[in-house]
């Protein structure tokens, strides 16, 4: 069955817009867990803009599933990682004046490099993934570095499908949707896990989640949105409906 990682980040980036104590990331980690997630996301920043340090060590000590720490591949966020040990350490590219996560990790560029970062997250026990484009070169290298998991970045897809009036058929949004299908078979084929995340929402996940052989949705944005009207656990148990009931 296909499993969903809820990403907690935004939760605090309204806390962080006050310098508050609230909301409390903890809280919407547990909220998460009883509305069905399957793990919890968090992407500590070098810049540290949502998610602190200790939020991450707070939910590790009380998360029931898993956790998956999107990560910079710096020094410091290895330290951290083997510190605190979460179940999936996430790969991604940052850039401090993004507002999001623009793109895939360009594991050709530096394939030495983030091959030394994988054995040192292996060595202290986690499972490694890179957030990638569905660039089939990109899955290849993935593969010959040592990463565990691939999850394909899906924001393409969700441009597309929403630029296009949310129409599925469109040739636009069927060629970014083919990208992800590809990516994903290839992933399978060299012996990872295939995951998919980025931009999905209650509108355009359907199509995501019926493909075949794609093990977790990590997704974010829209539920911390949907949870402000219906409340965190209720949005959760919604998303996971869909999900599950495309997949199956």
């Amino acid at each position: 069955m296909i499993q969903l990682g809820v990403n907690i980040d935004h939760v605090a980036t309204v806390r962080q817009a006050r310098r508050t104590y609230e909301p409390d990331p903890v809280w919407a980690a547990t909220e998460a867990q009883l509305g069905g997630a399957d793990g919890i996301t968090m992407h500590l920043r070098e810049d540290r803009r949502h998610i602190q340090d200790h939020d991450v060590v707070r939910v590790k000590e009380m998360c029931h599933v898993k956790l998956n720490l999107e990560m910079a591949a710096t020094a410091e966020m290895v330290q951290i990682a083997c510190q605190i040990k979460p179940t999936l350490a996430m790969l991604v590219p940052e850039g401090r004046t993004e507002v999001t996560t623009e793109g895939g990790l360009n594991v050709l560029k530096q394939k030495n490099h983030l091959k030394d970062v994988i054995v040192q997250l292996h060595e202290a026990g986690m499972m490694v993934s890179a957030f990638i484009d569905a660039d089939l070169q990109q899955i290849q290298a993935a593969a010959q570095v040592g990463f565990d998991t691939c999850e394909i970045h899906t924001g393409p897809y969700a441009q597309a499908f929403y630029e296009q009036g949310s129409q599925v058929s469109h040739p636009q949004v069927q060629t970014e949707l083919t990208k992800v299908v590809e990516g994903g078979k290839r992933i399978v084929e060299l012996g990872m896990q295939f995951n998919a995340g980025h931009a999905l929402n209650y509108i355009n996940v359907r199509p995501i989640a019926a493909i075949h052989n794609l093990s977790e949705l990590h997704i974010g944005h829209a539920i911390v949105s949907r949870a402000l009207f219906v409340g965190l656990k209720s949005a959760v148990q919604q998303m996971k409906s869909l999900m599950v009931s495309t997949s199956e």
